[in-house]
This record gives C-alpha cells, sequence and structure tokens, in this order.
C-alpha cells in the first residue's frame, strides 16, 4: 500500500482502467461490501462531551448497516424517491451518519450548513426541492432547530420534519435536567414533525426496497452559502465511491482509526473521510457535535487520540493552529498522520506541527464540484510544505490558460482543471446555465476538464502549486464566501459609490474578508459607521468584514471594473507590516510584485538592526509568500 512516488500513482493506474475495477455501484452495496467483510469491528463512534471519560456510543459495521436500512426504510415510507430530497440541518451525530447514508440509498441527500441563517437554508430547500428535513429536536445552546423550522415556513415543498433528540447521548444529571430546560421550538409550518429515534425503530433492519440499479445523482452539496443564490452541486454514487476506493487503496486499513472533528455537511467530513472508512473498514469517530468548536475539544484532543488509539486524524490548518497552543499531554503514540485540506497550511505551522506531535502531515486538495479528491502530498513520499503534492490514480489535472485555453508549460501560473470518476461533467451544478463555460477546451467531449476557479502550476516534479483563485473567493478557515455578498450589501449603503471586498491574511484562518470603499462626491462616513452597516445587512456572520478602509478612489482597469490585485497588494502590505511591528523587527513590506511561479509576492526591506530568522518565523504563520529586497 505504499503511495511515495507519482511512480506508485502510474503503477496503480497500469493495473486496469477505472472503469474495468469491480467497485460497488451504490452507497448501499458499498455498505453492505465492507459490513460483510468488517461486520463486529467498530465502525462509528460518538461522544456528545468532549471529556475522554464521558459517555460513547459505537456502532459495528453490522449495526450502521442495520440501521442506515432502517432510516433508509422511514424516508421511502415518507415518500422518498430516487429522485427525492432528504435535507439535513444537524450538527456531528450518530444520527447524522445515519442520515447521510439512508438519505442518499433512499433517494438524493441534501447536507446544509446549521450556521446559516434561516432565508439561506429556506434558499437551498427549495431549490433542491426537499420534501423531508431532518433537525434537531430543542436542545441548550444551539437556535439550529429554530433555523430549521423557520426554514421550513418558507419552503412549502417540506412534507415532514424529523426531530434528533440529542439527549439520548447525555448521562447522570444532563439527561435528566436537558429535557427540562430545552428551549420549546413552535413549528409555523404546515409540515409534520417525527421523531427520528422513535420512527426508525419501527422499521426493518433490511431494505424494504430495491437497491438503485444502476449509477444515479445520490447527493446534493451546497457551496459558499453567503449568497442569495446557492449553487448546488450533484454528486452521483460513482463519484463517492472513487473517493471511498481512494481512501482504501492508498491510506486506511481496517485496523485504522480515524478521527474527524469536522461538520458532515462538508465533503472534507462526509465523501473523504466517512468514505474512506466505507471503503476501507476503519473506525471513524465524531467528537462531539461541533467537531473542533465543540467545548473543550481543543483543550482534550490529545486525550481523545489516546482513548480511541486514533492512527489518522483530519484537520484543517486553523485547528492545527489551536491545538499548537496546547501541550500534547497524552499517549499519542498511535497516531501516525495527519491529513491537512481545506485552506493552505503555513510553513512555519507545519514545522511546529510535525515538532510537537512527531507525526507526518499530508497537506491535499478537493472541491465539491469534484465530489472532492483530486490530490495529495504522497502519505509514503517526499511531501512538499505549502504544495498540493501530485494527482491521485484516475485523476488528470492539467492548467490551462484562462485567456486562451491552451495547456500551460511547466512552472506556468493558469488554471487549475481536473477530469476523474468524480467530475459529473455537463451537470455539475442542479442548473444548467451554472455549467455553461466551466468546461475546458468545451464543447463536451472525451478531453473535457472541469474548472476549478483555483490558479497554480506544476512544477518539474508534477508537484502542484495553488498560487490563487481566479473566481475570487475569500477562503476563511475552510469557509468559502463570495466577494459580492460583500460587495453588493455596502453598495446599498447611500454614501458609498464603489465597494471591494477581498481576504486580508490572517495567521489562524488563512483569510479574513477585508473590504474598501470609495465614497459618493461630498459624502462623509467613518470606517466604524460602515463596520457596522455591514454587520446588519450580511447575513453570514463568517462573511462580516474584518477590517474597512475608505480611499479616495478605488483602483479600477480601463473598463472601470475594480482592480482587487492593487487591493491585495495594500491589504498584504498592511498585514505583514502590523505583523512585524507587533514583534518589534526592524523590517517592513516595500512593495508586493507579481511573480510568475508565485503569485503575489510581498517584498521586505530592513529598517534596522533586524534578524532574519525572527521575521521567517513572524511571516512563516501566513501562507503568502514574502521574500528580502536584496534576494
Amino acid at each position: 500500500m505504499t503511495y511515495a512516488t507519482i511512480a506508485d500513482r502510474e503503477a496503480i493506474v497500469a493495473e486496469k482502467p477505472w472503469t474495468e475495477r469491480n467497485q460497488p455501484k451504490t452507497t448501499f452495496e458499498l455498505l453492505t461490501r465492507t459490513a460483510t467483510a468488517h461486520g463486529p469491528r467498530p465502525a462509528v463512534s460518538y461522544q456528545i462531551l468532549s471529556d475522554p471519560k464521558s459517555k460513547k456510543e459505537t456502532l459495528t459495521w453490522t449495526q450502521l448497516l442495520e440501521q442506515t436500512c432502517q432510516t433508509a426504510n422511514l424516508f421511502r415510507k415518507l415518500g422518498v424517491g430516487e429522485n427525492d430530497v432528504v435535507a439535513y440541518i444537524l450538527p456531528n451525530a450518530t444520527e447524522t451518519v445515519l442520515t447521510y447514508l439512508g438519505g442518499q440509498i433512499a433517494g438524493i441527500v441534501n447536507p446544509i450548513n446549521p450556521l446559516l441563517d434561516a432565508e439561506h437554508i429556506a434558499g437551498i430547500l427549495r431549490e433542491t426541492n426537499a420534501k423531508v428535513v431532518v433537525t434537531l429536536k430543542g436542545f441548550p445552546k444551539t437556535d439550529v432547530p429554530q433555523k430549521a423550522h423557520e426554514a421550513v415556513a418558507m419552503a412549502p415543498n417540506v412534507k415532514t420534519v424529523v426531530e434528533v433528540d440529542l439527549v439520548r447521548h447525555l448521562s447522570g444529571l444532563k439527561k435528566l435536567i436537558v429535557p427540562l430546560i430545552r428551549p420549546k421550538v413552535k413549528p409555523t409550518h404546515n409540515a409534520a414533525v417525527i421523531d427520528f429515534t422513535t420512527e426508525v425503530a419501527k422499521q426493518n433492519k433490511t431494505l424494504d426496497f430495491a437497491d438503485s440499479t444502476s449509477d444515479r445523482i445520490a447527493a446534493y452539496f451546497h457551496t459558499g452559502g453567503t449568497t442569495g443564490l446557492p449553487k448546488i452541486v450533484q454528486h452521483k454514487y460513482s463519484g463517492i465511491v472513487y473517493n471511498a476506493w481512494l481512501g482504501d487503496r492508498l491510506l486506511f486499513t481496517e485496523n485504522d482509526v480515524q478521527i474527524c472533528p469536522l461538520p458532515l455537511f462538508h465533503v472534507f467530513a462526509t465523501i473523504v473521510s466517512l468514505g474512506a472508512s466505507l471503503g476501507s473498514g476503519a473506525h471513524f469517530v465524531l467528537p462531539t457535535p461541533a467537531g473542533y468548536r465543540g467545548d473543550g475539544v481543543f483543550d482534550n484532543f490529545w486525550k481523545l487520540i489516546e482513548r480511541y488509539n486514533v492512527t489518522f486524524m483530519i484537520t484543517v490548518p486553523t485547528a492545527i493552529a489551536a491545538l499548537m497552543q496546547r501541550p500534547v499531554n497524552a499517549d499519542i503514540s498511535s497516531l501516525r498522520l495527519a491529513f491537512c485540506g481545506s485552506a493552505p497550511l503555513p510553513v512555519e505551522l507545519y514545522k511546529r506541527f510535525e515538532d510537537a506531535a512527531k507525526i507526518t502531515i499530508c497537506e491535499g486538495y478537493g472541491l465539491t464540484e469534484a465530489t472532492c479528491l483530486v490530490s495529495i502530498n504522497p502519505p509514503d513520499g517526499e511531501k512538499k510544505v505549502g504544495s498540493i503534492g501530485f494527482p491521485f490514480p484516475y485523476t488528470d489535472v492539467k492548467i490551462f490558460d484562462v485567456v486562451s485555453h491552451e495547456e500551460c508549460p511547466t512552472d506556468t501560473i493558469g488554471e487549475i482543471c481536473v477530469s476523474n470518476p468524480g467530475v459529473n461533467m455537463g451537470a455539475t451544478y442542479t442548473e444548467d446555465r451554472k455549467n455553461a463555460d466551466l468546461y475546458y477546451p468545451g464543447p463536451l467531449g472525451p478531453t473535457q476538464y472541469l474548472r476549478t476557479g483555483d490558479l497554480g502550476r506544476f512544477d518539474a516534479d508534477g508537484y502542484l502549486w495553488i498560487t490563487g483563485r481566479a473566481k475570487d473567493l475569500i477562503i476563511r478557515a475552510g469557509h468559502n464566501i463570495d466577494p459580492a455578498e460583500i460587495e453588493e450589501a455596502l453598495a446599498g449603503h447611500e454614501k458609498i459609490a464603489f465597494a471591494g471586498a477581498i481576504g486580508q491574511p490572517d495567521s489562524y484562518a488563512g483569510e479574513l474578508p477585508c473590504a474598501y470603499v470609495e465614497l459618493v462626491d461630498g459624502a462623509e462616513v467613518t470606517s466604524e459607521e460602515l463596520l457596522e452597516y455591514a454587520k446588519a445587512h450580511i447575513h453570514e456572520r463568517a462573511a462580516h468584514p474584518k477590517y474597512l478602509e475608505i480611499l479616495p478612489e478605488l483602483p479600477k482597469t480601463a473598463v472601470g471594473k475594480i482592480f482587487k490585485p492593487d487591493l491585495r497588494r495594500m491589504a498584504i502590505t498592511r498585514i505583514y507590516n502590523e505583523t512585524l511591528a507587533a514583534e518589534g523587527l526592524a523590517a517592513e513590506v516595500t512593495e508586493v510584485i507579481e511573480d510568475k511561479k508565485l503569485g503575489l509576492v510581498a517584498v521586505l526591506s530592513k529598517t534596522g538592526e533586524c534578524d532574519a530568522d525572527a521575521v521567517a518565523h513572524c511571516l512563516g504563520a501566513h501562507t503568502r509568500p514574502w521574500k528580502w529586497a536584496e534576494e
């Protein structure tokens, strides 16, 4: 199972074409195959509290198959056919796993980010025409049930709401007290409301209906979520199975244990992490409803590794940064690998983590539109920190010039484009018009590639590097934010003539939303007032600008379009100089240049006696590159 070089990748591909591999055709077949092979072994564990000694629930593979069948049977009895949608608005829980699997066996499952506001959730429910919604029963310290029912009231297509009661995962006094203090949710919609545990328990443990006989759409995942018109990505069984096969072939065996504190509304947690366990039989561990965001998770994380003898952790840069603020206070000798995705990992943070945890980090790359996995730094080979490795077997990546659409040579930046079994070519989104101009070289044919919107390059060794984003998204700790949401909200202010939003560097989140505005002639208003206005008019909290600056005039192109590279240069200069000043280092950014290989690069000059190693350590927490002026 060694996967160290591009030669290993090519050897796997040379064994046989992907279409000739004897892979399951459906999720039910995938789960059945794994349960048959590893029935009594642990499949999924969940604990609602982060205390490593608190109550946990573990399902074996046999139990997971049986309870998934029961869940799928319930959905069929609620009128869900192969073309109908089961949406869920849930935190992490055993029931979330059952809904995810049962939903795509009975029909099409649609995970929804529970952090979105009710209006945006409703927009997704209407877009997917969801028939059933699974969400929480009233529970302390969460407004998910309230938002879900409010959203259903704005989505008359929903016929049934199935409520998950997390109380059953509690023990002791909490289990007695919570039912007494839980918030009461009064639905204002006409959908029927039923209890998940009660109704699932009534169903047979084998499927009451025939499984799908061919490949079909099994899941809808929304992208972004900060605009009023979400993009809904269509995932087929074949793409889900391909991702599961990658986990089985390259990463896991049934003896592995992976901990996944990421949300189960995201492809990283579902398609990649859970999928890898579905393919290999590895034990899948979910700590707390909120994952890394859960109370005490970071403080107890290493102890949870010890409790479950975790061998593989799923993580993101922000989580690594938080973990590095805590001591390694448990026996984590079982841990052998960490898979980091969602955003670039700063070099300094990479080194600190490997020194502290004594394990290797593999950075990877994927996207919702490709049913996720695209490339990885090889688990057993050379890892180029900052790169995203080389493509997985049966994944073909090309770099195309965004103007000519011609393939770029080595070390030349262009748009990263992907072809693999996870790309639903020609039908990536539910809306046909959103698929327009989404593929190169076009029109649709046997050599099509999905445009990712990411800019990057291949180096001479075949490793892939991301240098920017053609789509202009702001990625805050893996959360995609459309700058148009910020710009449109600010444009509604009577004193603003133009607004441009970008992502400013941040050592923790990778990027934070930042806005620059130009006022109408004669207008007077403060940045603080405009920030308050933005908070009141931007639905998603993650999209609230952390910095807003009023400029005499925004930089614009010859045709009057805001020239965002200049705004990014301003933000990089400001943040890096603030960071250097805070550390008392005699250096400053004098300019930000465009490098052919690296994109925007900050150029530093010394303003006095300066420790170059200290500067490297200071700026190493950021992902944007820098260099000394004399280099």
